[in-house]
């Protein structure tokens, strides 16, 4: 069965529906902005600077950046109607959109880029209200490949920093303050004790090794002033829309898509390392998630600064930390906001040497590589699968590291193909959407969600039987699976619920020599697929008249998959063939 199994992931300190102390998650969410903070900061530095942009302009995009990654990670966590997550969903600048912004900046200015990020707001937006219709392209394998790029893509420039240090530097300082820092986080982090602060307390182990070494720059710190607003450098809208404005609209609505695909994979990647009992993902914080993050966009785009998305490395911290509790998620968006309005602090945090950073995001690189992997895991190896996230894959690290067609890439719509991330998304995408066209046509049948359509959705799937040269013991284990299903997605106050206004589509197709059903209908409560793995283990839980029913569909099925969405609900069954 596809539904995820009975372990529990005790590594998980606080749920996202568990309350720590305000202290504590105070405490926390100072580590989580703490270790993330400087990730933030460096995009809207090189798009400023490299584009030639001004230092007031550059002061204004920082504060504006920042304070609105704390206010949507806020937002995220709040889930306030259908905009955020639930979750710790801790939201950065947008790498994507270095070099795109860079030239937007440089030639139309910081208004043309402002007009590019608020226009491009509106993909997550309308992916957030109709995200189902894109279920079968941004799948499992596709978020999981995206996943696992971030980290490929990132550790060369990582691992660049063990030796970023002045040149008069001892040889020992630098690999002294990597190793301190590293095995601090795994000691405190396989111990299991202080586990919630082992990322922080290995970083300040390491800066104290660096300190010795006078490695962290102390004046810096005293130099910065202990609270500041920008003065205001609001660059406005470009509300011209020239030419300028649609050569660059692709690219910047090509970056919004991939840094939706990012959000979507994240989102996913986040429920999974939150809860101690393992459950199905639910799509609907994952709309959450994409509103949260289109509204944040919006918001940078009217401030005129760079877009935010929502960051791999936030999960890999809760990972790490097992805090995964909303308190924490609220808390990292109040420090970010302090932070913006108070520079020394960010002048601390912008202190720590290379060498601690590198070893720091050489654990977290490796928590996101081993998400990626389980989350593509999760979407089914077969050869299908396999390729696609095989290929997608070297095909993000071929162009991230100028081996492929490196003269084309460099200037294609102001050096988008740069990204490895948005290169190999791409391309799962676009092989995904491939596989989509050339699989077996659906026959489909749309009814009323009640049991008196049983008789026709049986009358279906014994035609589809017969139209794919199925015997009996087929027909009839489809017409088992497809009854059991349909009785499950009613429930037993069904028909008294308001039937009327709810619909059934089932599709049904051949693959790998099997069915693959796919009912879709008005949303219900709970989770199929949760029930079916709770089945065996606290069978409390389960209503005694639906357990029937859930234990014949998990007799009969080969998989069960369930996806939530608003107002609507997606469960697939695939039969098999008996005795295949």
């Amino acid at each position: 069965m596809s539904a995820e199994g009975s372990g529990h992931n005790t590594s998980v300190r606080y749920q996202p529906d568990e309350r720590p102390s305000v202290a504590v998650a105070l405490g926390l969410g100072a580590q989580f902005a703490v270790l993330i903070i400087a990730r933030i900061v460096v995009v809207p530095v090189v798009v400023v600077r490299a584009a030639g942009g001004t230092d007031a302009y550059l002061s204004w995009a920082l504060f504006a950046a920042v304070s609105l990654c704390g206010l949507t990670t806020i937002l995220q966590a709040l889930r306030i109607g259908r905009i955020g997550s639930g979750y710790v969903a801790v939201m950065g600048t947008s790498l994507a959109v270095v070099g795109v912004g860079v030239t937007a900046i440089a030639e139309g200015g910081p208004a043309l880029l402002a007009t590019l990020v608020a226009v491009a707001s509106l993909v997550p937006l309308a992916l957030s209200v109709r995200l189902a219709l894109f279920r079968r392209i941004l799948t499992p394998t596709v978020s999981g490949t995206v996943i696992m790029l971030i980290p490929a893509t990132l550790m060369p420039s990582a691992f660049g920093l063990l030796t970023d240090v002045p040149a008069d530097t001892p040889p020992e300082a630098a690999p002294l303050c990597a190793v301190a820092t590293l095995l601090v986080i795994f000691v405190i982090t396989l111990t299991g004790t202080l586990r919630l602060w082992s990322p922080v307390i290995g970083v300040l182990s390491g800066s104290a090794v660096a300190a010795f070494f006078g490695l962290y720059d102390v004046d810096g710190i005293a130099e910065a002033s202990w609270i500041g607003v920008p003065a205001a450098a609001w660059p406005g809208l470009d509300l011209d829309f020239g030419p300028l404005f649609w050569g660059l609209l692709p690219a910047f609505l090509l970056v919004s898509l991939i840094e939706s695909v990012q959000t979507i994979s994240n989102a996913v990647a986040a429920q999974r390392v939150s809860w101690r009992r393992p459950r199905a993902a639910d799509f609907r914080a994952v709309q959450g998630a994409l509103a949260a993050a289109g509204t944040g966009n919006l918001l940078c785009g009217l401030a005129g600064t760079v877009p935010n998305t929502l960051l791999s490395t936030g999960v890999a911290v809760t990972d790490l930390t097992g805090a995964a509790a909303r308190r924490v998620g609220i808390a990292v968006g109040v420090v970010f906001i302090a932070v913006a309005l108070l520079p020394k602090m960010l002048a601390v945090v912008l202190a720590i040497p290379g060498p601690v950073v590198a070893a720091y995001l050489a654990v977290l690189m490796a928590t996101l590589l081993l998400l990626g992997m389980k989350m593509v895991l999760q979407g089914g190896i077969d050869h299908r699968n396999t390729l696609i996230a095989g290929v997608a894959f070297w095909i993000g690290v071929g162009f991230q590291y100028g081996a492929i067609f490196p003269e084309f890439a460099q200037d294609f719509a102001g050096g988008l193909l740069r990204s490895g991330v948005t290169c190999g998304g791409l391309a799962a995408i676009l092989m995904t959407a491939l596989m989509e066209v050339t699989k077996p046509r659906r026959s489909r049948i749309e009814t009323r969600l009640e049991v008196s359509a049983l008789p026709k959705v049986r009358e279906f799937l014994a035609a589809f039987a017969s139209r794919s040269g199925w015997d009996e013991s087929m027909a009839d284990r489809l017409d088992a699976a497809g009854e059991e299903t349909l009785l499950t997605l009613i429930g037993p106050d069904g028909d008294a619920a308001g039937a009327d206004r709810r619909r059934l589509l089932l599709t049904a197709r051949k693959e790998d020599g099997g069915a693959v059903l796919e009912f879709v209908a008005a949303t219900g409560e709970g989770n199929l697929q949760d029930r079916i793995a709770l089945l065996g283990e606290e069978a409390g839980e389960v209503p005694v008249e639906r357990e029937t029913s859930l234990r014949l569909l998990r007799h009969l099925a080969s998989s069960v998959h369930h996806e939530q969405y608003h107002d609507t609900e997606i469960v697939t069954v695939r039969v098999a063939v008996p005795g295949a």
